[in-house]
């Protein structure tokens, strides 16, 4: 499957840089795994029968639970892209029913960058593009922050 920004650059246009969503996105299915890991160890620990069985429900239904955040968390870094290219910043979101903002770059007025303290240091936030008369367009929870601002802002 092509990526969307080849699908729409113009003649003479290229790609300066591009970022996706965090790898955050997986932490909620992360530590699901681990609860239905630690619950299966659990079940295998015990001697007491109705325990092991009840641990091994749990452990199958929080890994259920994992499996749908996993995909979800897949699906979502599948189907976004950000591109700045040499003449404006695509966003793109979604996959049946899909989402993009386009700004030329000589209309981008400021980009905002907002991160948490884990944001830091996991190196992920979010960035507010401010355009001259184009309002404004929030792109969350995405990799390296700072670099795509400078990919904008630098010229």
């Amino acid at each position: 499957m092509a990526r969307y920004i080849d699908e729409i650059l113009q003649p003479g246009e290229r790609v300066l840089y591009s970022t996706n969503a965090h790898w955050i996105f997986y932490f909620p299915a992360i530590l699901a795994w681990i609860v239905a890991l630690g619950l299966f160890v659990v079940s295998r620990q015990t001697t007491v029968e109705g325990l092991v069985l009840l641990c091994l429900v749990a452990a199958a239904l929080v890994a259920l639970a994992a499996l749908y955040w996993t995909m979800k968390g897949w699906f979502h870094r599948f189907t976004t892209e950000t591109d700045v290219t040499n003449l404006r910043v695509v966003h793109k979101t979604g996959f049946i029913k899909r989402r993009t903002f386009e700004m030329a770059l000589d209309k981008v007025e400021s980009v905002d960058v907002d991160q948490t303290i884990l944001g830091r240091i996991l190196n992920y936030g979010d960035v507010t593009i401010r355009g001259v008369g184009e309002g404004i367009e929030t792109i969350k929870t995405i990799a390296s922050p700072l670099a795509f601002r400078s990919s904008i802002t630098t010229r």
